[in-house]
């Protein structure tokens, strides 16, 4: 690995030297160029914890993972030495019921990177080389930036979600949207919705800065959270608050559809739930993606406009500490970026 940004416990950021394990003969070695911040990073490193995953060890952090291939694998399997490639982050079992359905996001032997969700825990990527299963790398499409490709994975956590709403509640063109909470996965679903040909993209949060962004990547109208909304086809929750909840549960129209994708508090939340059955509403969850990330990066690679004021910040690896607090600003912030290797 090298040198890599590791979490101790609440408060304990190290940059660490880690050995590079043997690869086996489909494994590829791959220089990290980028490695974006998520909130999960952020949260493993303020509180040691995210949700009920408890760091019990040293973790390296990071699963947002773009970079070159230094080594192909020897089995001659996966992208050749130098391609720019993003990382799936997922490891799955490939057996069990929920992959042979095709939502391998619900398996239940999933691994993630930089997630405290199993011991021993999985490393994530923040780390100059990552050595990684050839079939988990997904080539970047010529002409895009490694910058940009790093939204790779929040935007298929995005695009997961836009296919939810579409299998529960048809299609997005010419629907009315909501979508609640201006973060970076928000701001992706709100490009992907506009790109669907939404009629109306509303777009609420906190703060000023986040939803000028929103303006810029397809938001027809942004709204400071607690102003009245407007009534609405189907709704986005990605803030993870629970009165953004009661927001969407609220507008949404008779026969509409809320899509969970915030991660919520495990207790004490409470919304106007009494409004699912007078008005028939469908209330459903979307947990990170299935399927692989190429559909994802086509789609980037078509619009760069739309999806470059989502990227604002970079940081080189020494200044890991510094990435991290700028993250945990969403009134300063939007997706902020580590720099490792400058030679991709």
């Amino acid at each position: 690995m090298g040198r890599a940004v590791t979490v101790h416990g609440a408060g304990r950021l190290e940059i660490q030297n880690w050995p590079t394990v043997e690869p086996g003969p489909g494994d590829a070695l791959v220089d990290v160029v980028y490695g974006g911040v998520c909130g999960s990073d952020v949260h493993y490193w303020q509180r040691g914890e995210v949700g009920e995953s408890v760091l019990a060890a040293p973790m390296v952090l990071g699963h947002e993972i773009v970079g070159t291939v230094r080594d192909a694998a020897a089995d001659g399997s996966g992208p050749s030495r130098g391609t720019p490639v993003a990382i799936h982050p997922a490891q799955t079992c490939g057996t069990c019921q929920r992959c042979g359905e095709g939502r391998e996001n619900l398996c239940p032997h999933l691994r993630y990177l930089g997630s405290a969700a199993r011991r021993p825990h999985t490393h994530g990527g923040f780390a100059e080389r990552l050595l990684v299963p050839a079939h988990r790398l997904v080539e970047v499409p010529q002409g895009l930036s490694l910058r940009s490709a790093a939204l790779a994975e929040p935007a298929s956590v995005a695009r997961h979600a836009v296919t939810r709403m579409a299998a529960h509640a048809g299609r997005v063109r010419g629907s009315r949207v909501l979508v609640t909470g201006a973060g970076p996965i928000g701001l992706l679903v709100v490009a992907l919705a506009h790109l669907e040909g939404a009629a109306e993209v509303t777009v609420t949060d906190l703060h000023p800065h986040p939803l000028e962004l929103a303006g810029r990547v397809g938001a027809t109208r942004t709204l400071t959270a607690g102003e009245p909304l407007p009534q609405v086809d189907m709704a986005f929750e990605t803030s993870g608050a629970p009165a953004a909840v009661a927001s969407a549960l609220g507008a949404v129209a008779p026969g509409g559809t809320v899509v969970q994708v915030g991660h919520l508090p495990s207790r004490g939340v409470t919304a106007p739930w009494h409004f699912t059955v007078p008005r028939e509403l469908t209330f459903t969850g979307s947990s990170r993606f299935a399927g692989g990330m190429t559909e994802t990066l086509t789609t980037i690679a078509e619009n760069p406009s739309l999806f470059e004021p989502i990227v604002e910040a970079e940081f080189p690896v020494d200044e890991a500490e510094q990435a991290l607090t700028l993250a945990s600003r969403p009134e300063r912030s939007s997706k902020v970026l580590l720099r490792f290797y400058e030679g991709g």
